[in-house]
């Protein structure tokens, strides 16, 4: 079994400055969880930290019921993975993936063997006999995985594996990890700044900001039912619009006041979340997926609003308008077939079972 578990983990350094500010989490055996946050958020310091690279200040790293803290790296039975391949040139694919079998004085049938069947699951057969000079950079992190696999480690550590390379190559090396995953069920962490590798690759995502966990939980829960603003913007792409407006009760329904005498209505399914807040100034949270052209639709509750679009971008199968209202940017998804131009006024329906209101005094959402 090879549960991680964090207890009240600290990491403070010189000055007094904390990185990691005393975090819990539980990550169950042949789970994949992915810790997802913009650069100083402290994933990568989390990480450094279960695996021994870096001096834990506080609390307790335990790896499969065993408290790790005073154990060194090599004692870990863990396997790390990084961004930069850290490949032996002078060495060939095959010994580059057996070398830590062979400081370990693995017998060489066993290291064969090993080494074979991590080459079948990485598609990387053919290139046993190369160096890694003659690889391409998808190819290299496949054998850096491979070292890993071949290890048969109780846990799996991936720091940012994906950011050098380019962004067609990361789409494909994603779709491998998860294969991966799926065939060899070891326990694994993954630390990326990029929350679409999180959403797609995690069965549960350990969003960081500022040293804490703001929210743990499946991508698509983070995705519909965020806990706060920093959650609700980080996750999706483009990111959610906040609009500040008023919660209002007029004629025995909740509305939602916004600049330039725009009035929403909020569902009638919402009025006893929010019935408390009403007279109070909110921020309106909506994806740009959920402000959409007016068109007939079957989503419930939808409420027509017109704003000026300020920016157009063509995507192909979508086109992304870009608005501001009384100071906040804005952001909605057309139909590429809607004839959107900067400068004319464009209808636009909010789907307003999707939106979300956050309190500007916590950031919480309500």
């Amino acid at each position: 079994m090879a549960q991680v578990s964090l207890r009240k983990i600290v990491k403070a350094y010189e000055g007094g400055v904390q990185a990691v500010k005393g975090i819990d989490l539980e990550i169950d055996d042949h789970e994949f969880v992915v810790l997802v946050g913009p650069s100083g958020c402290g994933k990568s310091t989390t990480l450094r930290m279960i695996a021994g690279l870096e001096e834990i200040t506080g609390g307790d790293i335990a790896i499969g019921g065993t408290i790790v803290n005073d154990i060194p790296p090599r004692d870990r039975d863990i396997a790390m993975v990084f961004q930069n391949y850290a490949l032996y040139p002078h060495m060939s694919v095959y010994e580059n993936m057996a070398f830590g079998l062979t400081l370990r004085k693995f017998p060489k049938a066993e290291i064969d063997t090993r080494v074979k069947a991590a080459a079948e699951i990485l598609d990387i057969t053919p290139l046993l006999d190369r160096k890694p000079k003659a690889l391409s950079g998808g190819q290299r992190q496949r054998v850096a995985m491979g070292r890993a696999i071949v290890r048969n480690p109780k846990v799996f550590l991936f720091d940012e594996p994906l950011s050098n390379l380019d962004a067609k190559l990361r789409v494909q090396m994603r779709t491998e990890i998860k294969k991966v995953h799926q065939r060899v069920k070891t326990t694994t962490i993954y630390v990326t700044h990029d929350q679409v590798e999180a959403m797609t690759l995690a069965d549960r995502v350990v969003v960081m900001n500022h040293g804490i966990i703001e929210q743990v939980g499946p991508p698509q829960e983070l995705y519909h039912s965020p806990a706060t603003k920093f959650v609700a913007g980080f996750i999706g792409s483009p990111a959610m619009n906040f609009i500040p407006a008023r919660l209002e009760q007029a004629s025995g329904a909740l509305v939602l006041a916004l600049p330039d005498g725009i009035r929403l209505n909020v569902p009638e399914a919402r009025s006893a979340r929010y019935a408390a807040h009403a007279g109070r100034e909110v921020l309106f949270g909506i994806r740009p997926e959920h402000l959409t052209d007016d068109k007939p639709t079957d989503k419930a509750n939808p409420a027509p609003l017109t704003l000026t679009p300020e920016v157009i971008e063509p995507m192909g199968m979508e086109t992304l308008a870009h608005f501001r209202l009384d100071g906040a940017e804005i952001s909605a998804r057309l139909d590429p077939a809607t004839p959107a131009e900067v400068g004319v006024p464009l209808r636009l329906i909010a789907h307003m079972d999707q939106m979300h209101l956050i309190d500007p005094t916590t950031d919480k959402v309500l």
